[in-house]
Parts: structure tokens; C-alpha cells; sequence
């Protein structure tokens, strides 16, 4: 007798022997169980999932001759006849050969007669969705009313190309690709019985090269027997796949790690030699760095039983959730660009160059101490007492991307602004001499390394002290003749020119201080998303031009007032539209047409005239 693949041979005969497709089995047995069948049934699904082998099975429920059951016995007469494909009452139609219409019409011509042995006369449609549309017209109107003794069964890979009309005439199944354990389990299951030497890892590479189908696990089982002389082994599966094996992909990432362009590519090298499949290499290292990212997350769920946990779990410890999460997109978006390569082995060269290129400058792992950065020492300052100071604290970025709590001491207040039956003249007399002092602003060095500023000053910048808002935020000193102040800093942003992000970013700064310079902005954290050093740089480069100096521009996060040019602009247009309702309402042509018409002005629909401020 001639060898029977295992894809064949292995095929379900019963519901019960279906692997992976629960949710299916038990709508089906239930329905054949309880008599409440529908005419007409489509199973959905990527190729080997076993839409056509529960297609059959449900044939061989409604004609076994026990009876309509959800348990064929398999061994009666239209049992086999169903299973050997030879049963005249089941018609298995392969719709990618006849897509015509009149090839339909020739199938539904005898759909009114009587079966001729068995309970039901069974239409197979495979591939349905090859049909064209006037075959679909053709079939509707049976496929909705057919005959007592008709049943439909109809399978495809593609439900989108299925006419809504169709789909609403069938109960629909979508059975699911299989999961890598479900296909180790029948492979274990399958070999066992076969009698052949199998270890879990070519196992478990077969169930990965699969891809959720088991009819190819099962092809490729064949496959893999042959190659190995009757016998399964990783190595041999892993060659006759081309993948690369696990362990050379945890080295490739120990060498990414070390940021050695010379070490990585020696490993990259390493991996060319064995010929893999490069766009399978880069699911490989996907597939490890989701297992760090999970690690990562939840350190107890890593698998001990796999023979690499160690390596995963020294990764996990290593690496940063950040850099874990940017080199598993990078793995991910660069299967797209292989293709594109002169060369598979050069695009491997280049994705770990750009791992290299774009991981982060400085990286800590999350159990590290980072160090607080030093800051400068102020000079000395005149001291006031703790009656003329007050304290408030200020959320800040610091250098490693964490958040920190900085205490940030404001301005001694006047005694004016606390007592305002004091004269100014002892509130002058009780007011040190001293000039402003740059005390704690550091450089800012990234998009999220922006320090507090510590200061004091001697003239208030004629907010009122009393305001909650204002309370937050640094006082600032008399600035420089030419240096712009606080409240002249929105007309002297619109004097910049500046566009496109730097001017939508630069338009939420308030100007807190100017002195030596210097500018000190304050940036509220809604508005920071976008902001980063190049913005910075850009900005005093602008300023410089105007000023026709050098100056320095420094950013801390802070709450901001009404002081920031998109603040200005916003109260501008609504000063503009309130103008516009007023002499609306004093226009008395207007007040006539609205009187004749017993007509309503909408608000919203006023719209000041476009004007430049």
C-alpha cells in the first residue's frame, strides 16, 4: 500500500478529534444534538484550520445511517462513501474551477429532486468566494429557501469578497488559527503514534513555522522526517526551515546591548553563514524581545521550563523598557524594508547598526541608582529672614527621563505688597541691595532634562502678589534696557518671525526673567509634548537677530499665566469678538432687517474681520 501523508492521514473523523476549533464543535453538536439545523453554513478561515473537514464531518452527521447525530459511526455505508469522497447525494464543488454562471445554474438544476440514498442532499462548496456575481445571483434565491432536503455547506479563506446578501442567508463560523501549544500537543500526539524520535524543540519550531495552520504543521512533520532520516531533530528542522537558532539571536542582542558596531557584526556574520531566512531572523528577535517585554512587566511569567529563561530573564534585568520596546518596532517595521535591500544580509547589517544608532545615549536599567547631576553654587546672597521668603515646590524633569520634586525658594515680597499701609518708603528701606543671581538652572540637555530655577530679586515684575496664579512662579528682576520684560515679551515674539513648531511650541512660553543675557521661560507641562533642545537653540538664535546680541535662553516647567503670546492672542480675539457683537447690536440696519424678519443673530456664527496684530 502506497504511504498516506500525515495531513491525510491524521484528518478528523469525529467532532471530538478537532484541535483548537472549540467554539465551533460546540455550536455544531449542540444544533445536530437538539435538531435545530440550519440550511446553510459558512466556515471561515486561513487555509488548515479544518473548514473543509467540518464541512464533512457535519455531512457525515446528517447522513449516517444511525441517524441525524453529533457521534457518526464512521463505518456504515454513507459514512464512507462521504469520507472516500464518492457519496452521490454529497456534492463537493470546487468553486475557484467553476466560477461561471452557468456552471451554478448546472448545480441547482436538480436541487428540487430528492436525494437518492441518503437523508439529505449536502452542497460543498469550497472556495466560494471565487464565484463571480452573476453565480451569486444565481444562487440566492436557493441558498435562501431551498428545499426541506437540501443543506449547504460553504467554505472560504476570503469572507470579505462574499456578498452581504450571501452572508445573511448562512450562520457563519470563523474558526481560528491554532496556537502554538494545541499544535505541539497533536504533533506529540501524532509522532507518538507514528513511532517516531521527536525532542520539543523541533517541535515547537515546527509549530512556529506553521503559522496557526495544522495541516501544514503536519506537512511540514513529513517534511522534517525525510530530511532527518526518520527522525525529528532541532538542528536538522532548523536547517531545513532556515531559521535561526534562539541562542544566536540572544547573542546578537548581548552584542547590541554593548553598542560595539565591530562585536555585533562579527555575531550578525556568525548568523549569515548558516544561510537563514533573514525575514525570519528578524521575527526570531521580535519574538525574544516580546518575551524580555513581558519579563519586563510581569517578572514571574517567564517559563522556566525553556532551556533560554536565564538569558531572558538576564536581558530583562539589562535592558530598559524603553530600548526593549524600540528595538522590537524596529524588528517589526524592517521585515517591510528587507525586501527592498540590494541584499538580504546587508539589511540585517543595517537593522542592527540602526539598534545601535538610535538606542538612547545614556541608558540606566531600571534597578540603577542614578546620581543627582551637581549643580553649580551660587554666589553669596545678602540673607533674608524666613518672615520675608516663602517656599513652594516645583515639578521638574531631571536627567534620566524621571520625575523628581525640586523646592524652589521665590523673591523676599515687599513689605508694601504684604502690608499695604506701610509706606514705600520703609518698604525701600527695608529692602536689601542686591542683584539678581542665576542660582540653579542647569543646560537643558534633552527634550525631558529641564531643571528648575532658583533666583531672588529685588523688583517685583508688577504681578500682583496676591494671585494664586502668580504665586508659582519665579519673580523676576529689572531686566537689561534692550532685553525684553514680561509683559512686553508677546509683541516681542511676534516680532521673531518664527515658524511651523518652534512657533506653536514658543508661544506658550512666559518670559519669568531677563537679566545678564539671560531669558528665563517658564513652559507649562500641557504645552511640553513637543518641545526639545533643538527648539531651545532655535529660539535664541531668533532673539539674537532682533537683539543683535548674544543671549542665553533657559526653560523650566511651571504653570503660566495670562503673559505667554498664545495666551495674549486668545484674549485678543475674544476682545475682537465681543467688539463685533457690540456693534452688531448698535447697527440699526441690521436691528430693521431683524425686526422684519423676526430673525435671531446666531452667536456663534459672528466672525470678526480678519485682521494682523
Amino acid at each position: 500500500m502506497s504511504y498516506q501523508v500525515l495531513a491525510r492521514k491524521w484528518r478528523p473523523t469525529r467532532f471530538s478529534e478537532m484541535v483548537g476549533q472549540e467554539h465551533v464543535v460546540r455550536a455544531l453538536t449542540t444544533a445536530l444534538e437538539s435538531d435545530r439545523l440550519h440550511h446553510a453554513y459558512l466556515f471561515t478561515g486561513t487555509r488548515g484550520v479544518g473548514k473543509t473537514t467540518v464541512a464533512r464531518l457535519i455531512a457525515k452527521s446528517l447522513n449516517c445511517e444511525t441517524g441525524v447525530t453529533s457521534t457518526p459511526c464512521g463505518q456504515c455505508a454513507s459514512c464512507n462513501e462521504i469520507a472516500e469522497g464518492r457519496s452521490v447525494d454529497v456534492l463537493e464543488v470546487d468553486a475557484a474551477s467553476r466560477t461561471k454562471v452557468e456552471d451554478t445554474r448546472d448545480l441547482l438544476d436538480n436541487v428540487q429532486y430528492a436525494p437518492t440514498r441518503s437523508r439529505f442532499k449536502i452542497y460543498l462548496i469550497d472556495e466560494v468566494h471565487m464565484l463571480s456575481n452573476h453565480s451569486f445571483n444565481a444562487l440566492l434565491k436557493t441558498l435562501e429557501e431551498p428545499p426541506g432536503h437540501v443543506k449547504f455547506l460553504l467554505a472560504t479563506t476570503d469572507p470579505q469578497k462574499l456578498p452581504a446578501t450571501v452572508l445573511s442567508r448562512c450562520l457563519q463560523f470563523n474558526l481560528k488559527n491554532m496556537v502554538p501549544e494545541h499544535i505541539v500537543s497533536h504533533l506529540r500526539h501524532v509522532l507518538a503514534a507514528e513511532d517516531v524520535a521527536h525532542d520539543d524543540e523541533s517541535l515547537a519550531l515546527l509549530a512556529r513555522g506553521a503559522e496557526g495552520s495544522m495541516r501544514d504543521a503536519l506537512s511540514l512533520a513529513d517534511q522534517a522526517i525525510a530530511h532527518g532520516g526518520g527522525k525529528l531533530d532541532a538542528n536538522d528542522v532548523r536547517d531545513m526551515l532556515g531559521t535561526v537558532s534562539r541562542t544566536k539571536v540572544l547573542d546578537l542582542l548581548d552584542a547590541l546591548l554593548t553598542s560595539d558596531p565591530q562585536q555585533t557584526l562579527a555575531v550578525v556574520d556568525d548568523i549569515a553563514s548558516h544561510s537563514p531566512d533573514y525575514a525570519g531572523t528578524l521575527d526570531e528577535l521580535a519574538s525574544i524581545l516580546h518575551q524580555v517585554a513581558i519579563a519586563q512587566a510581569v517578572p514571574n511569567s517567564v517559563d522556566t521550563t525553556q532551556p533560554e529563561h536565564k538569558r531572558l530573564t538576564d536581558l530583562a534585568t539589562s535592558m530598559t523598557t524603553d530600548v526593549c520596546h524600540l528595538w522590537w518596532q524596529m524588528a517589526v517595521a524592517s521585515k517591510r524594508e528587507l525586501v527592498l535591500a540590494s541584499d538580504p544580509r546587508a539589511g540585517l547589517d543595517m537593522v542592527a547598526l540602526r539598534m545601535i544608532a538610535f538606542r538612547p545615549a545614556i541608558i540606566f536599567s531600571d534597578n540603577i541608582e542614578v546620581p543627582p547631576a551637581k549643580k553649580p553654587e551660587p554666589p553669596a546672597l545678602p540673607v533674608a529672614s524666613p518672615d520675608e521668603t516663602s517656599g513652594y515646590s516645583r515639578h521638574v524633569v531631571s536627567s534620566n527621563g524621571t520625575s523628581d520634586s525640586a523646592l524652589v525658594q521665590s523673591a523676599p515680597r515687599s513689605a508694601t505688597a504684604d502690608d499695604p499701609t506701610q509706606s514705600p518708603e520703609g518698604a525701600a528701606a527695608n529692602t536689601p541691595d542686591q542683584r539678581p543671581v542665576d542660582a540653579t538652572i542647569s543646560p537643558l540637555t534633552d527634550m525631558h532634562d529641564i531643571s528648575a530655577r532658583e533666583q531672588s530679586s529685588e523688583v517685583d515684575d508688577g504681578r500682583s502678589s496676591g494671585n494664586s496664579d502668580v504665586d508659582t512662579c519665579i519673580s523676576s528682576s529689572e531686566p537689561e534696557e534692550d532685553l525684553p520684560t514680561s509683559r512686553s515679551w508677546p509683541d516681542f515674539f511676534n516680532s521673531l518671525g518664527l515658524k511651523g513648531v518652534i512657533h506653536t511650541v514658543a508661544s506658550h512660553f512666559e518670559l519669568v526673567n531677563a537679566f545678564d543675557r539671560t531669558l528665563c521661560f517658564q513652559l507649562a507641562p500641557d504645552n511640553a509634548t513637543l518641545f526639545n533642545e533643538r527648539h531651545q537653540r532655535s529660539l535664541a538664535v531668533a532673539i539674537e537677530q532682533v537683539l543683535e546680541k548674544p543671549v542665553s535662553v533657559e526653560v523650566c516647567l511651571g504653570d503660566t499665566s495670562d503673559q505667554t503670546p498664545a495666551r495674549q492672542r486668545e484674549l485678543y480675539e475674544i476682545q475682537r469678538l465681543k467688539a463685533a457683537a457690540n456693534a452688531l447690536d448698535k447697527d440699526d440696519c441690521l436691528t430693521a432687517l431683524l425686526t422684519e424678519f423676526d430673525a435671531v443673530v446666531v452667536p456663534n456664527s459672528i466672525r470678526p474681520p480678519l485682521v494682523e496684530i
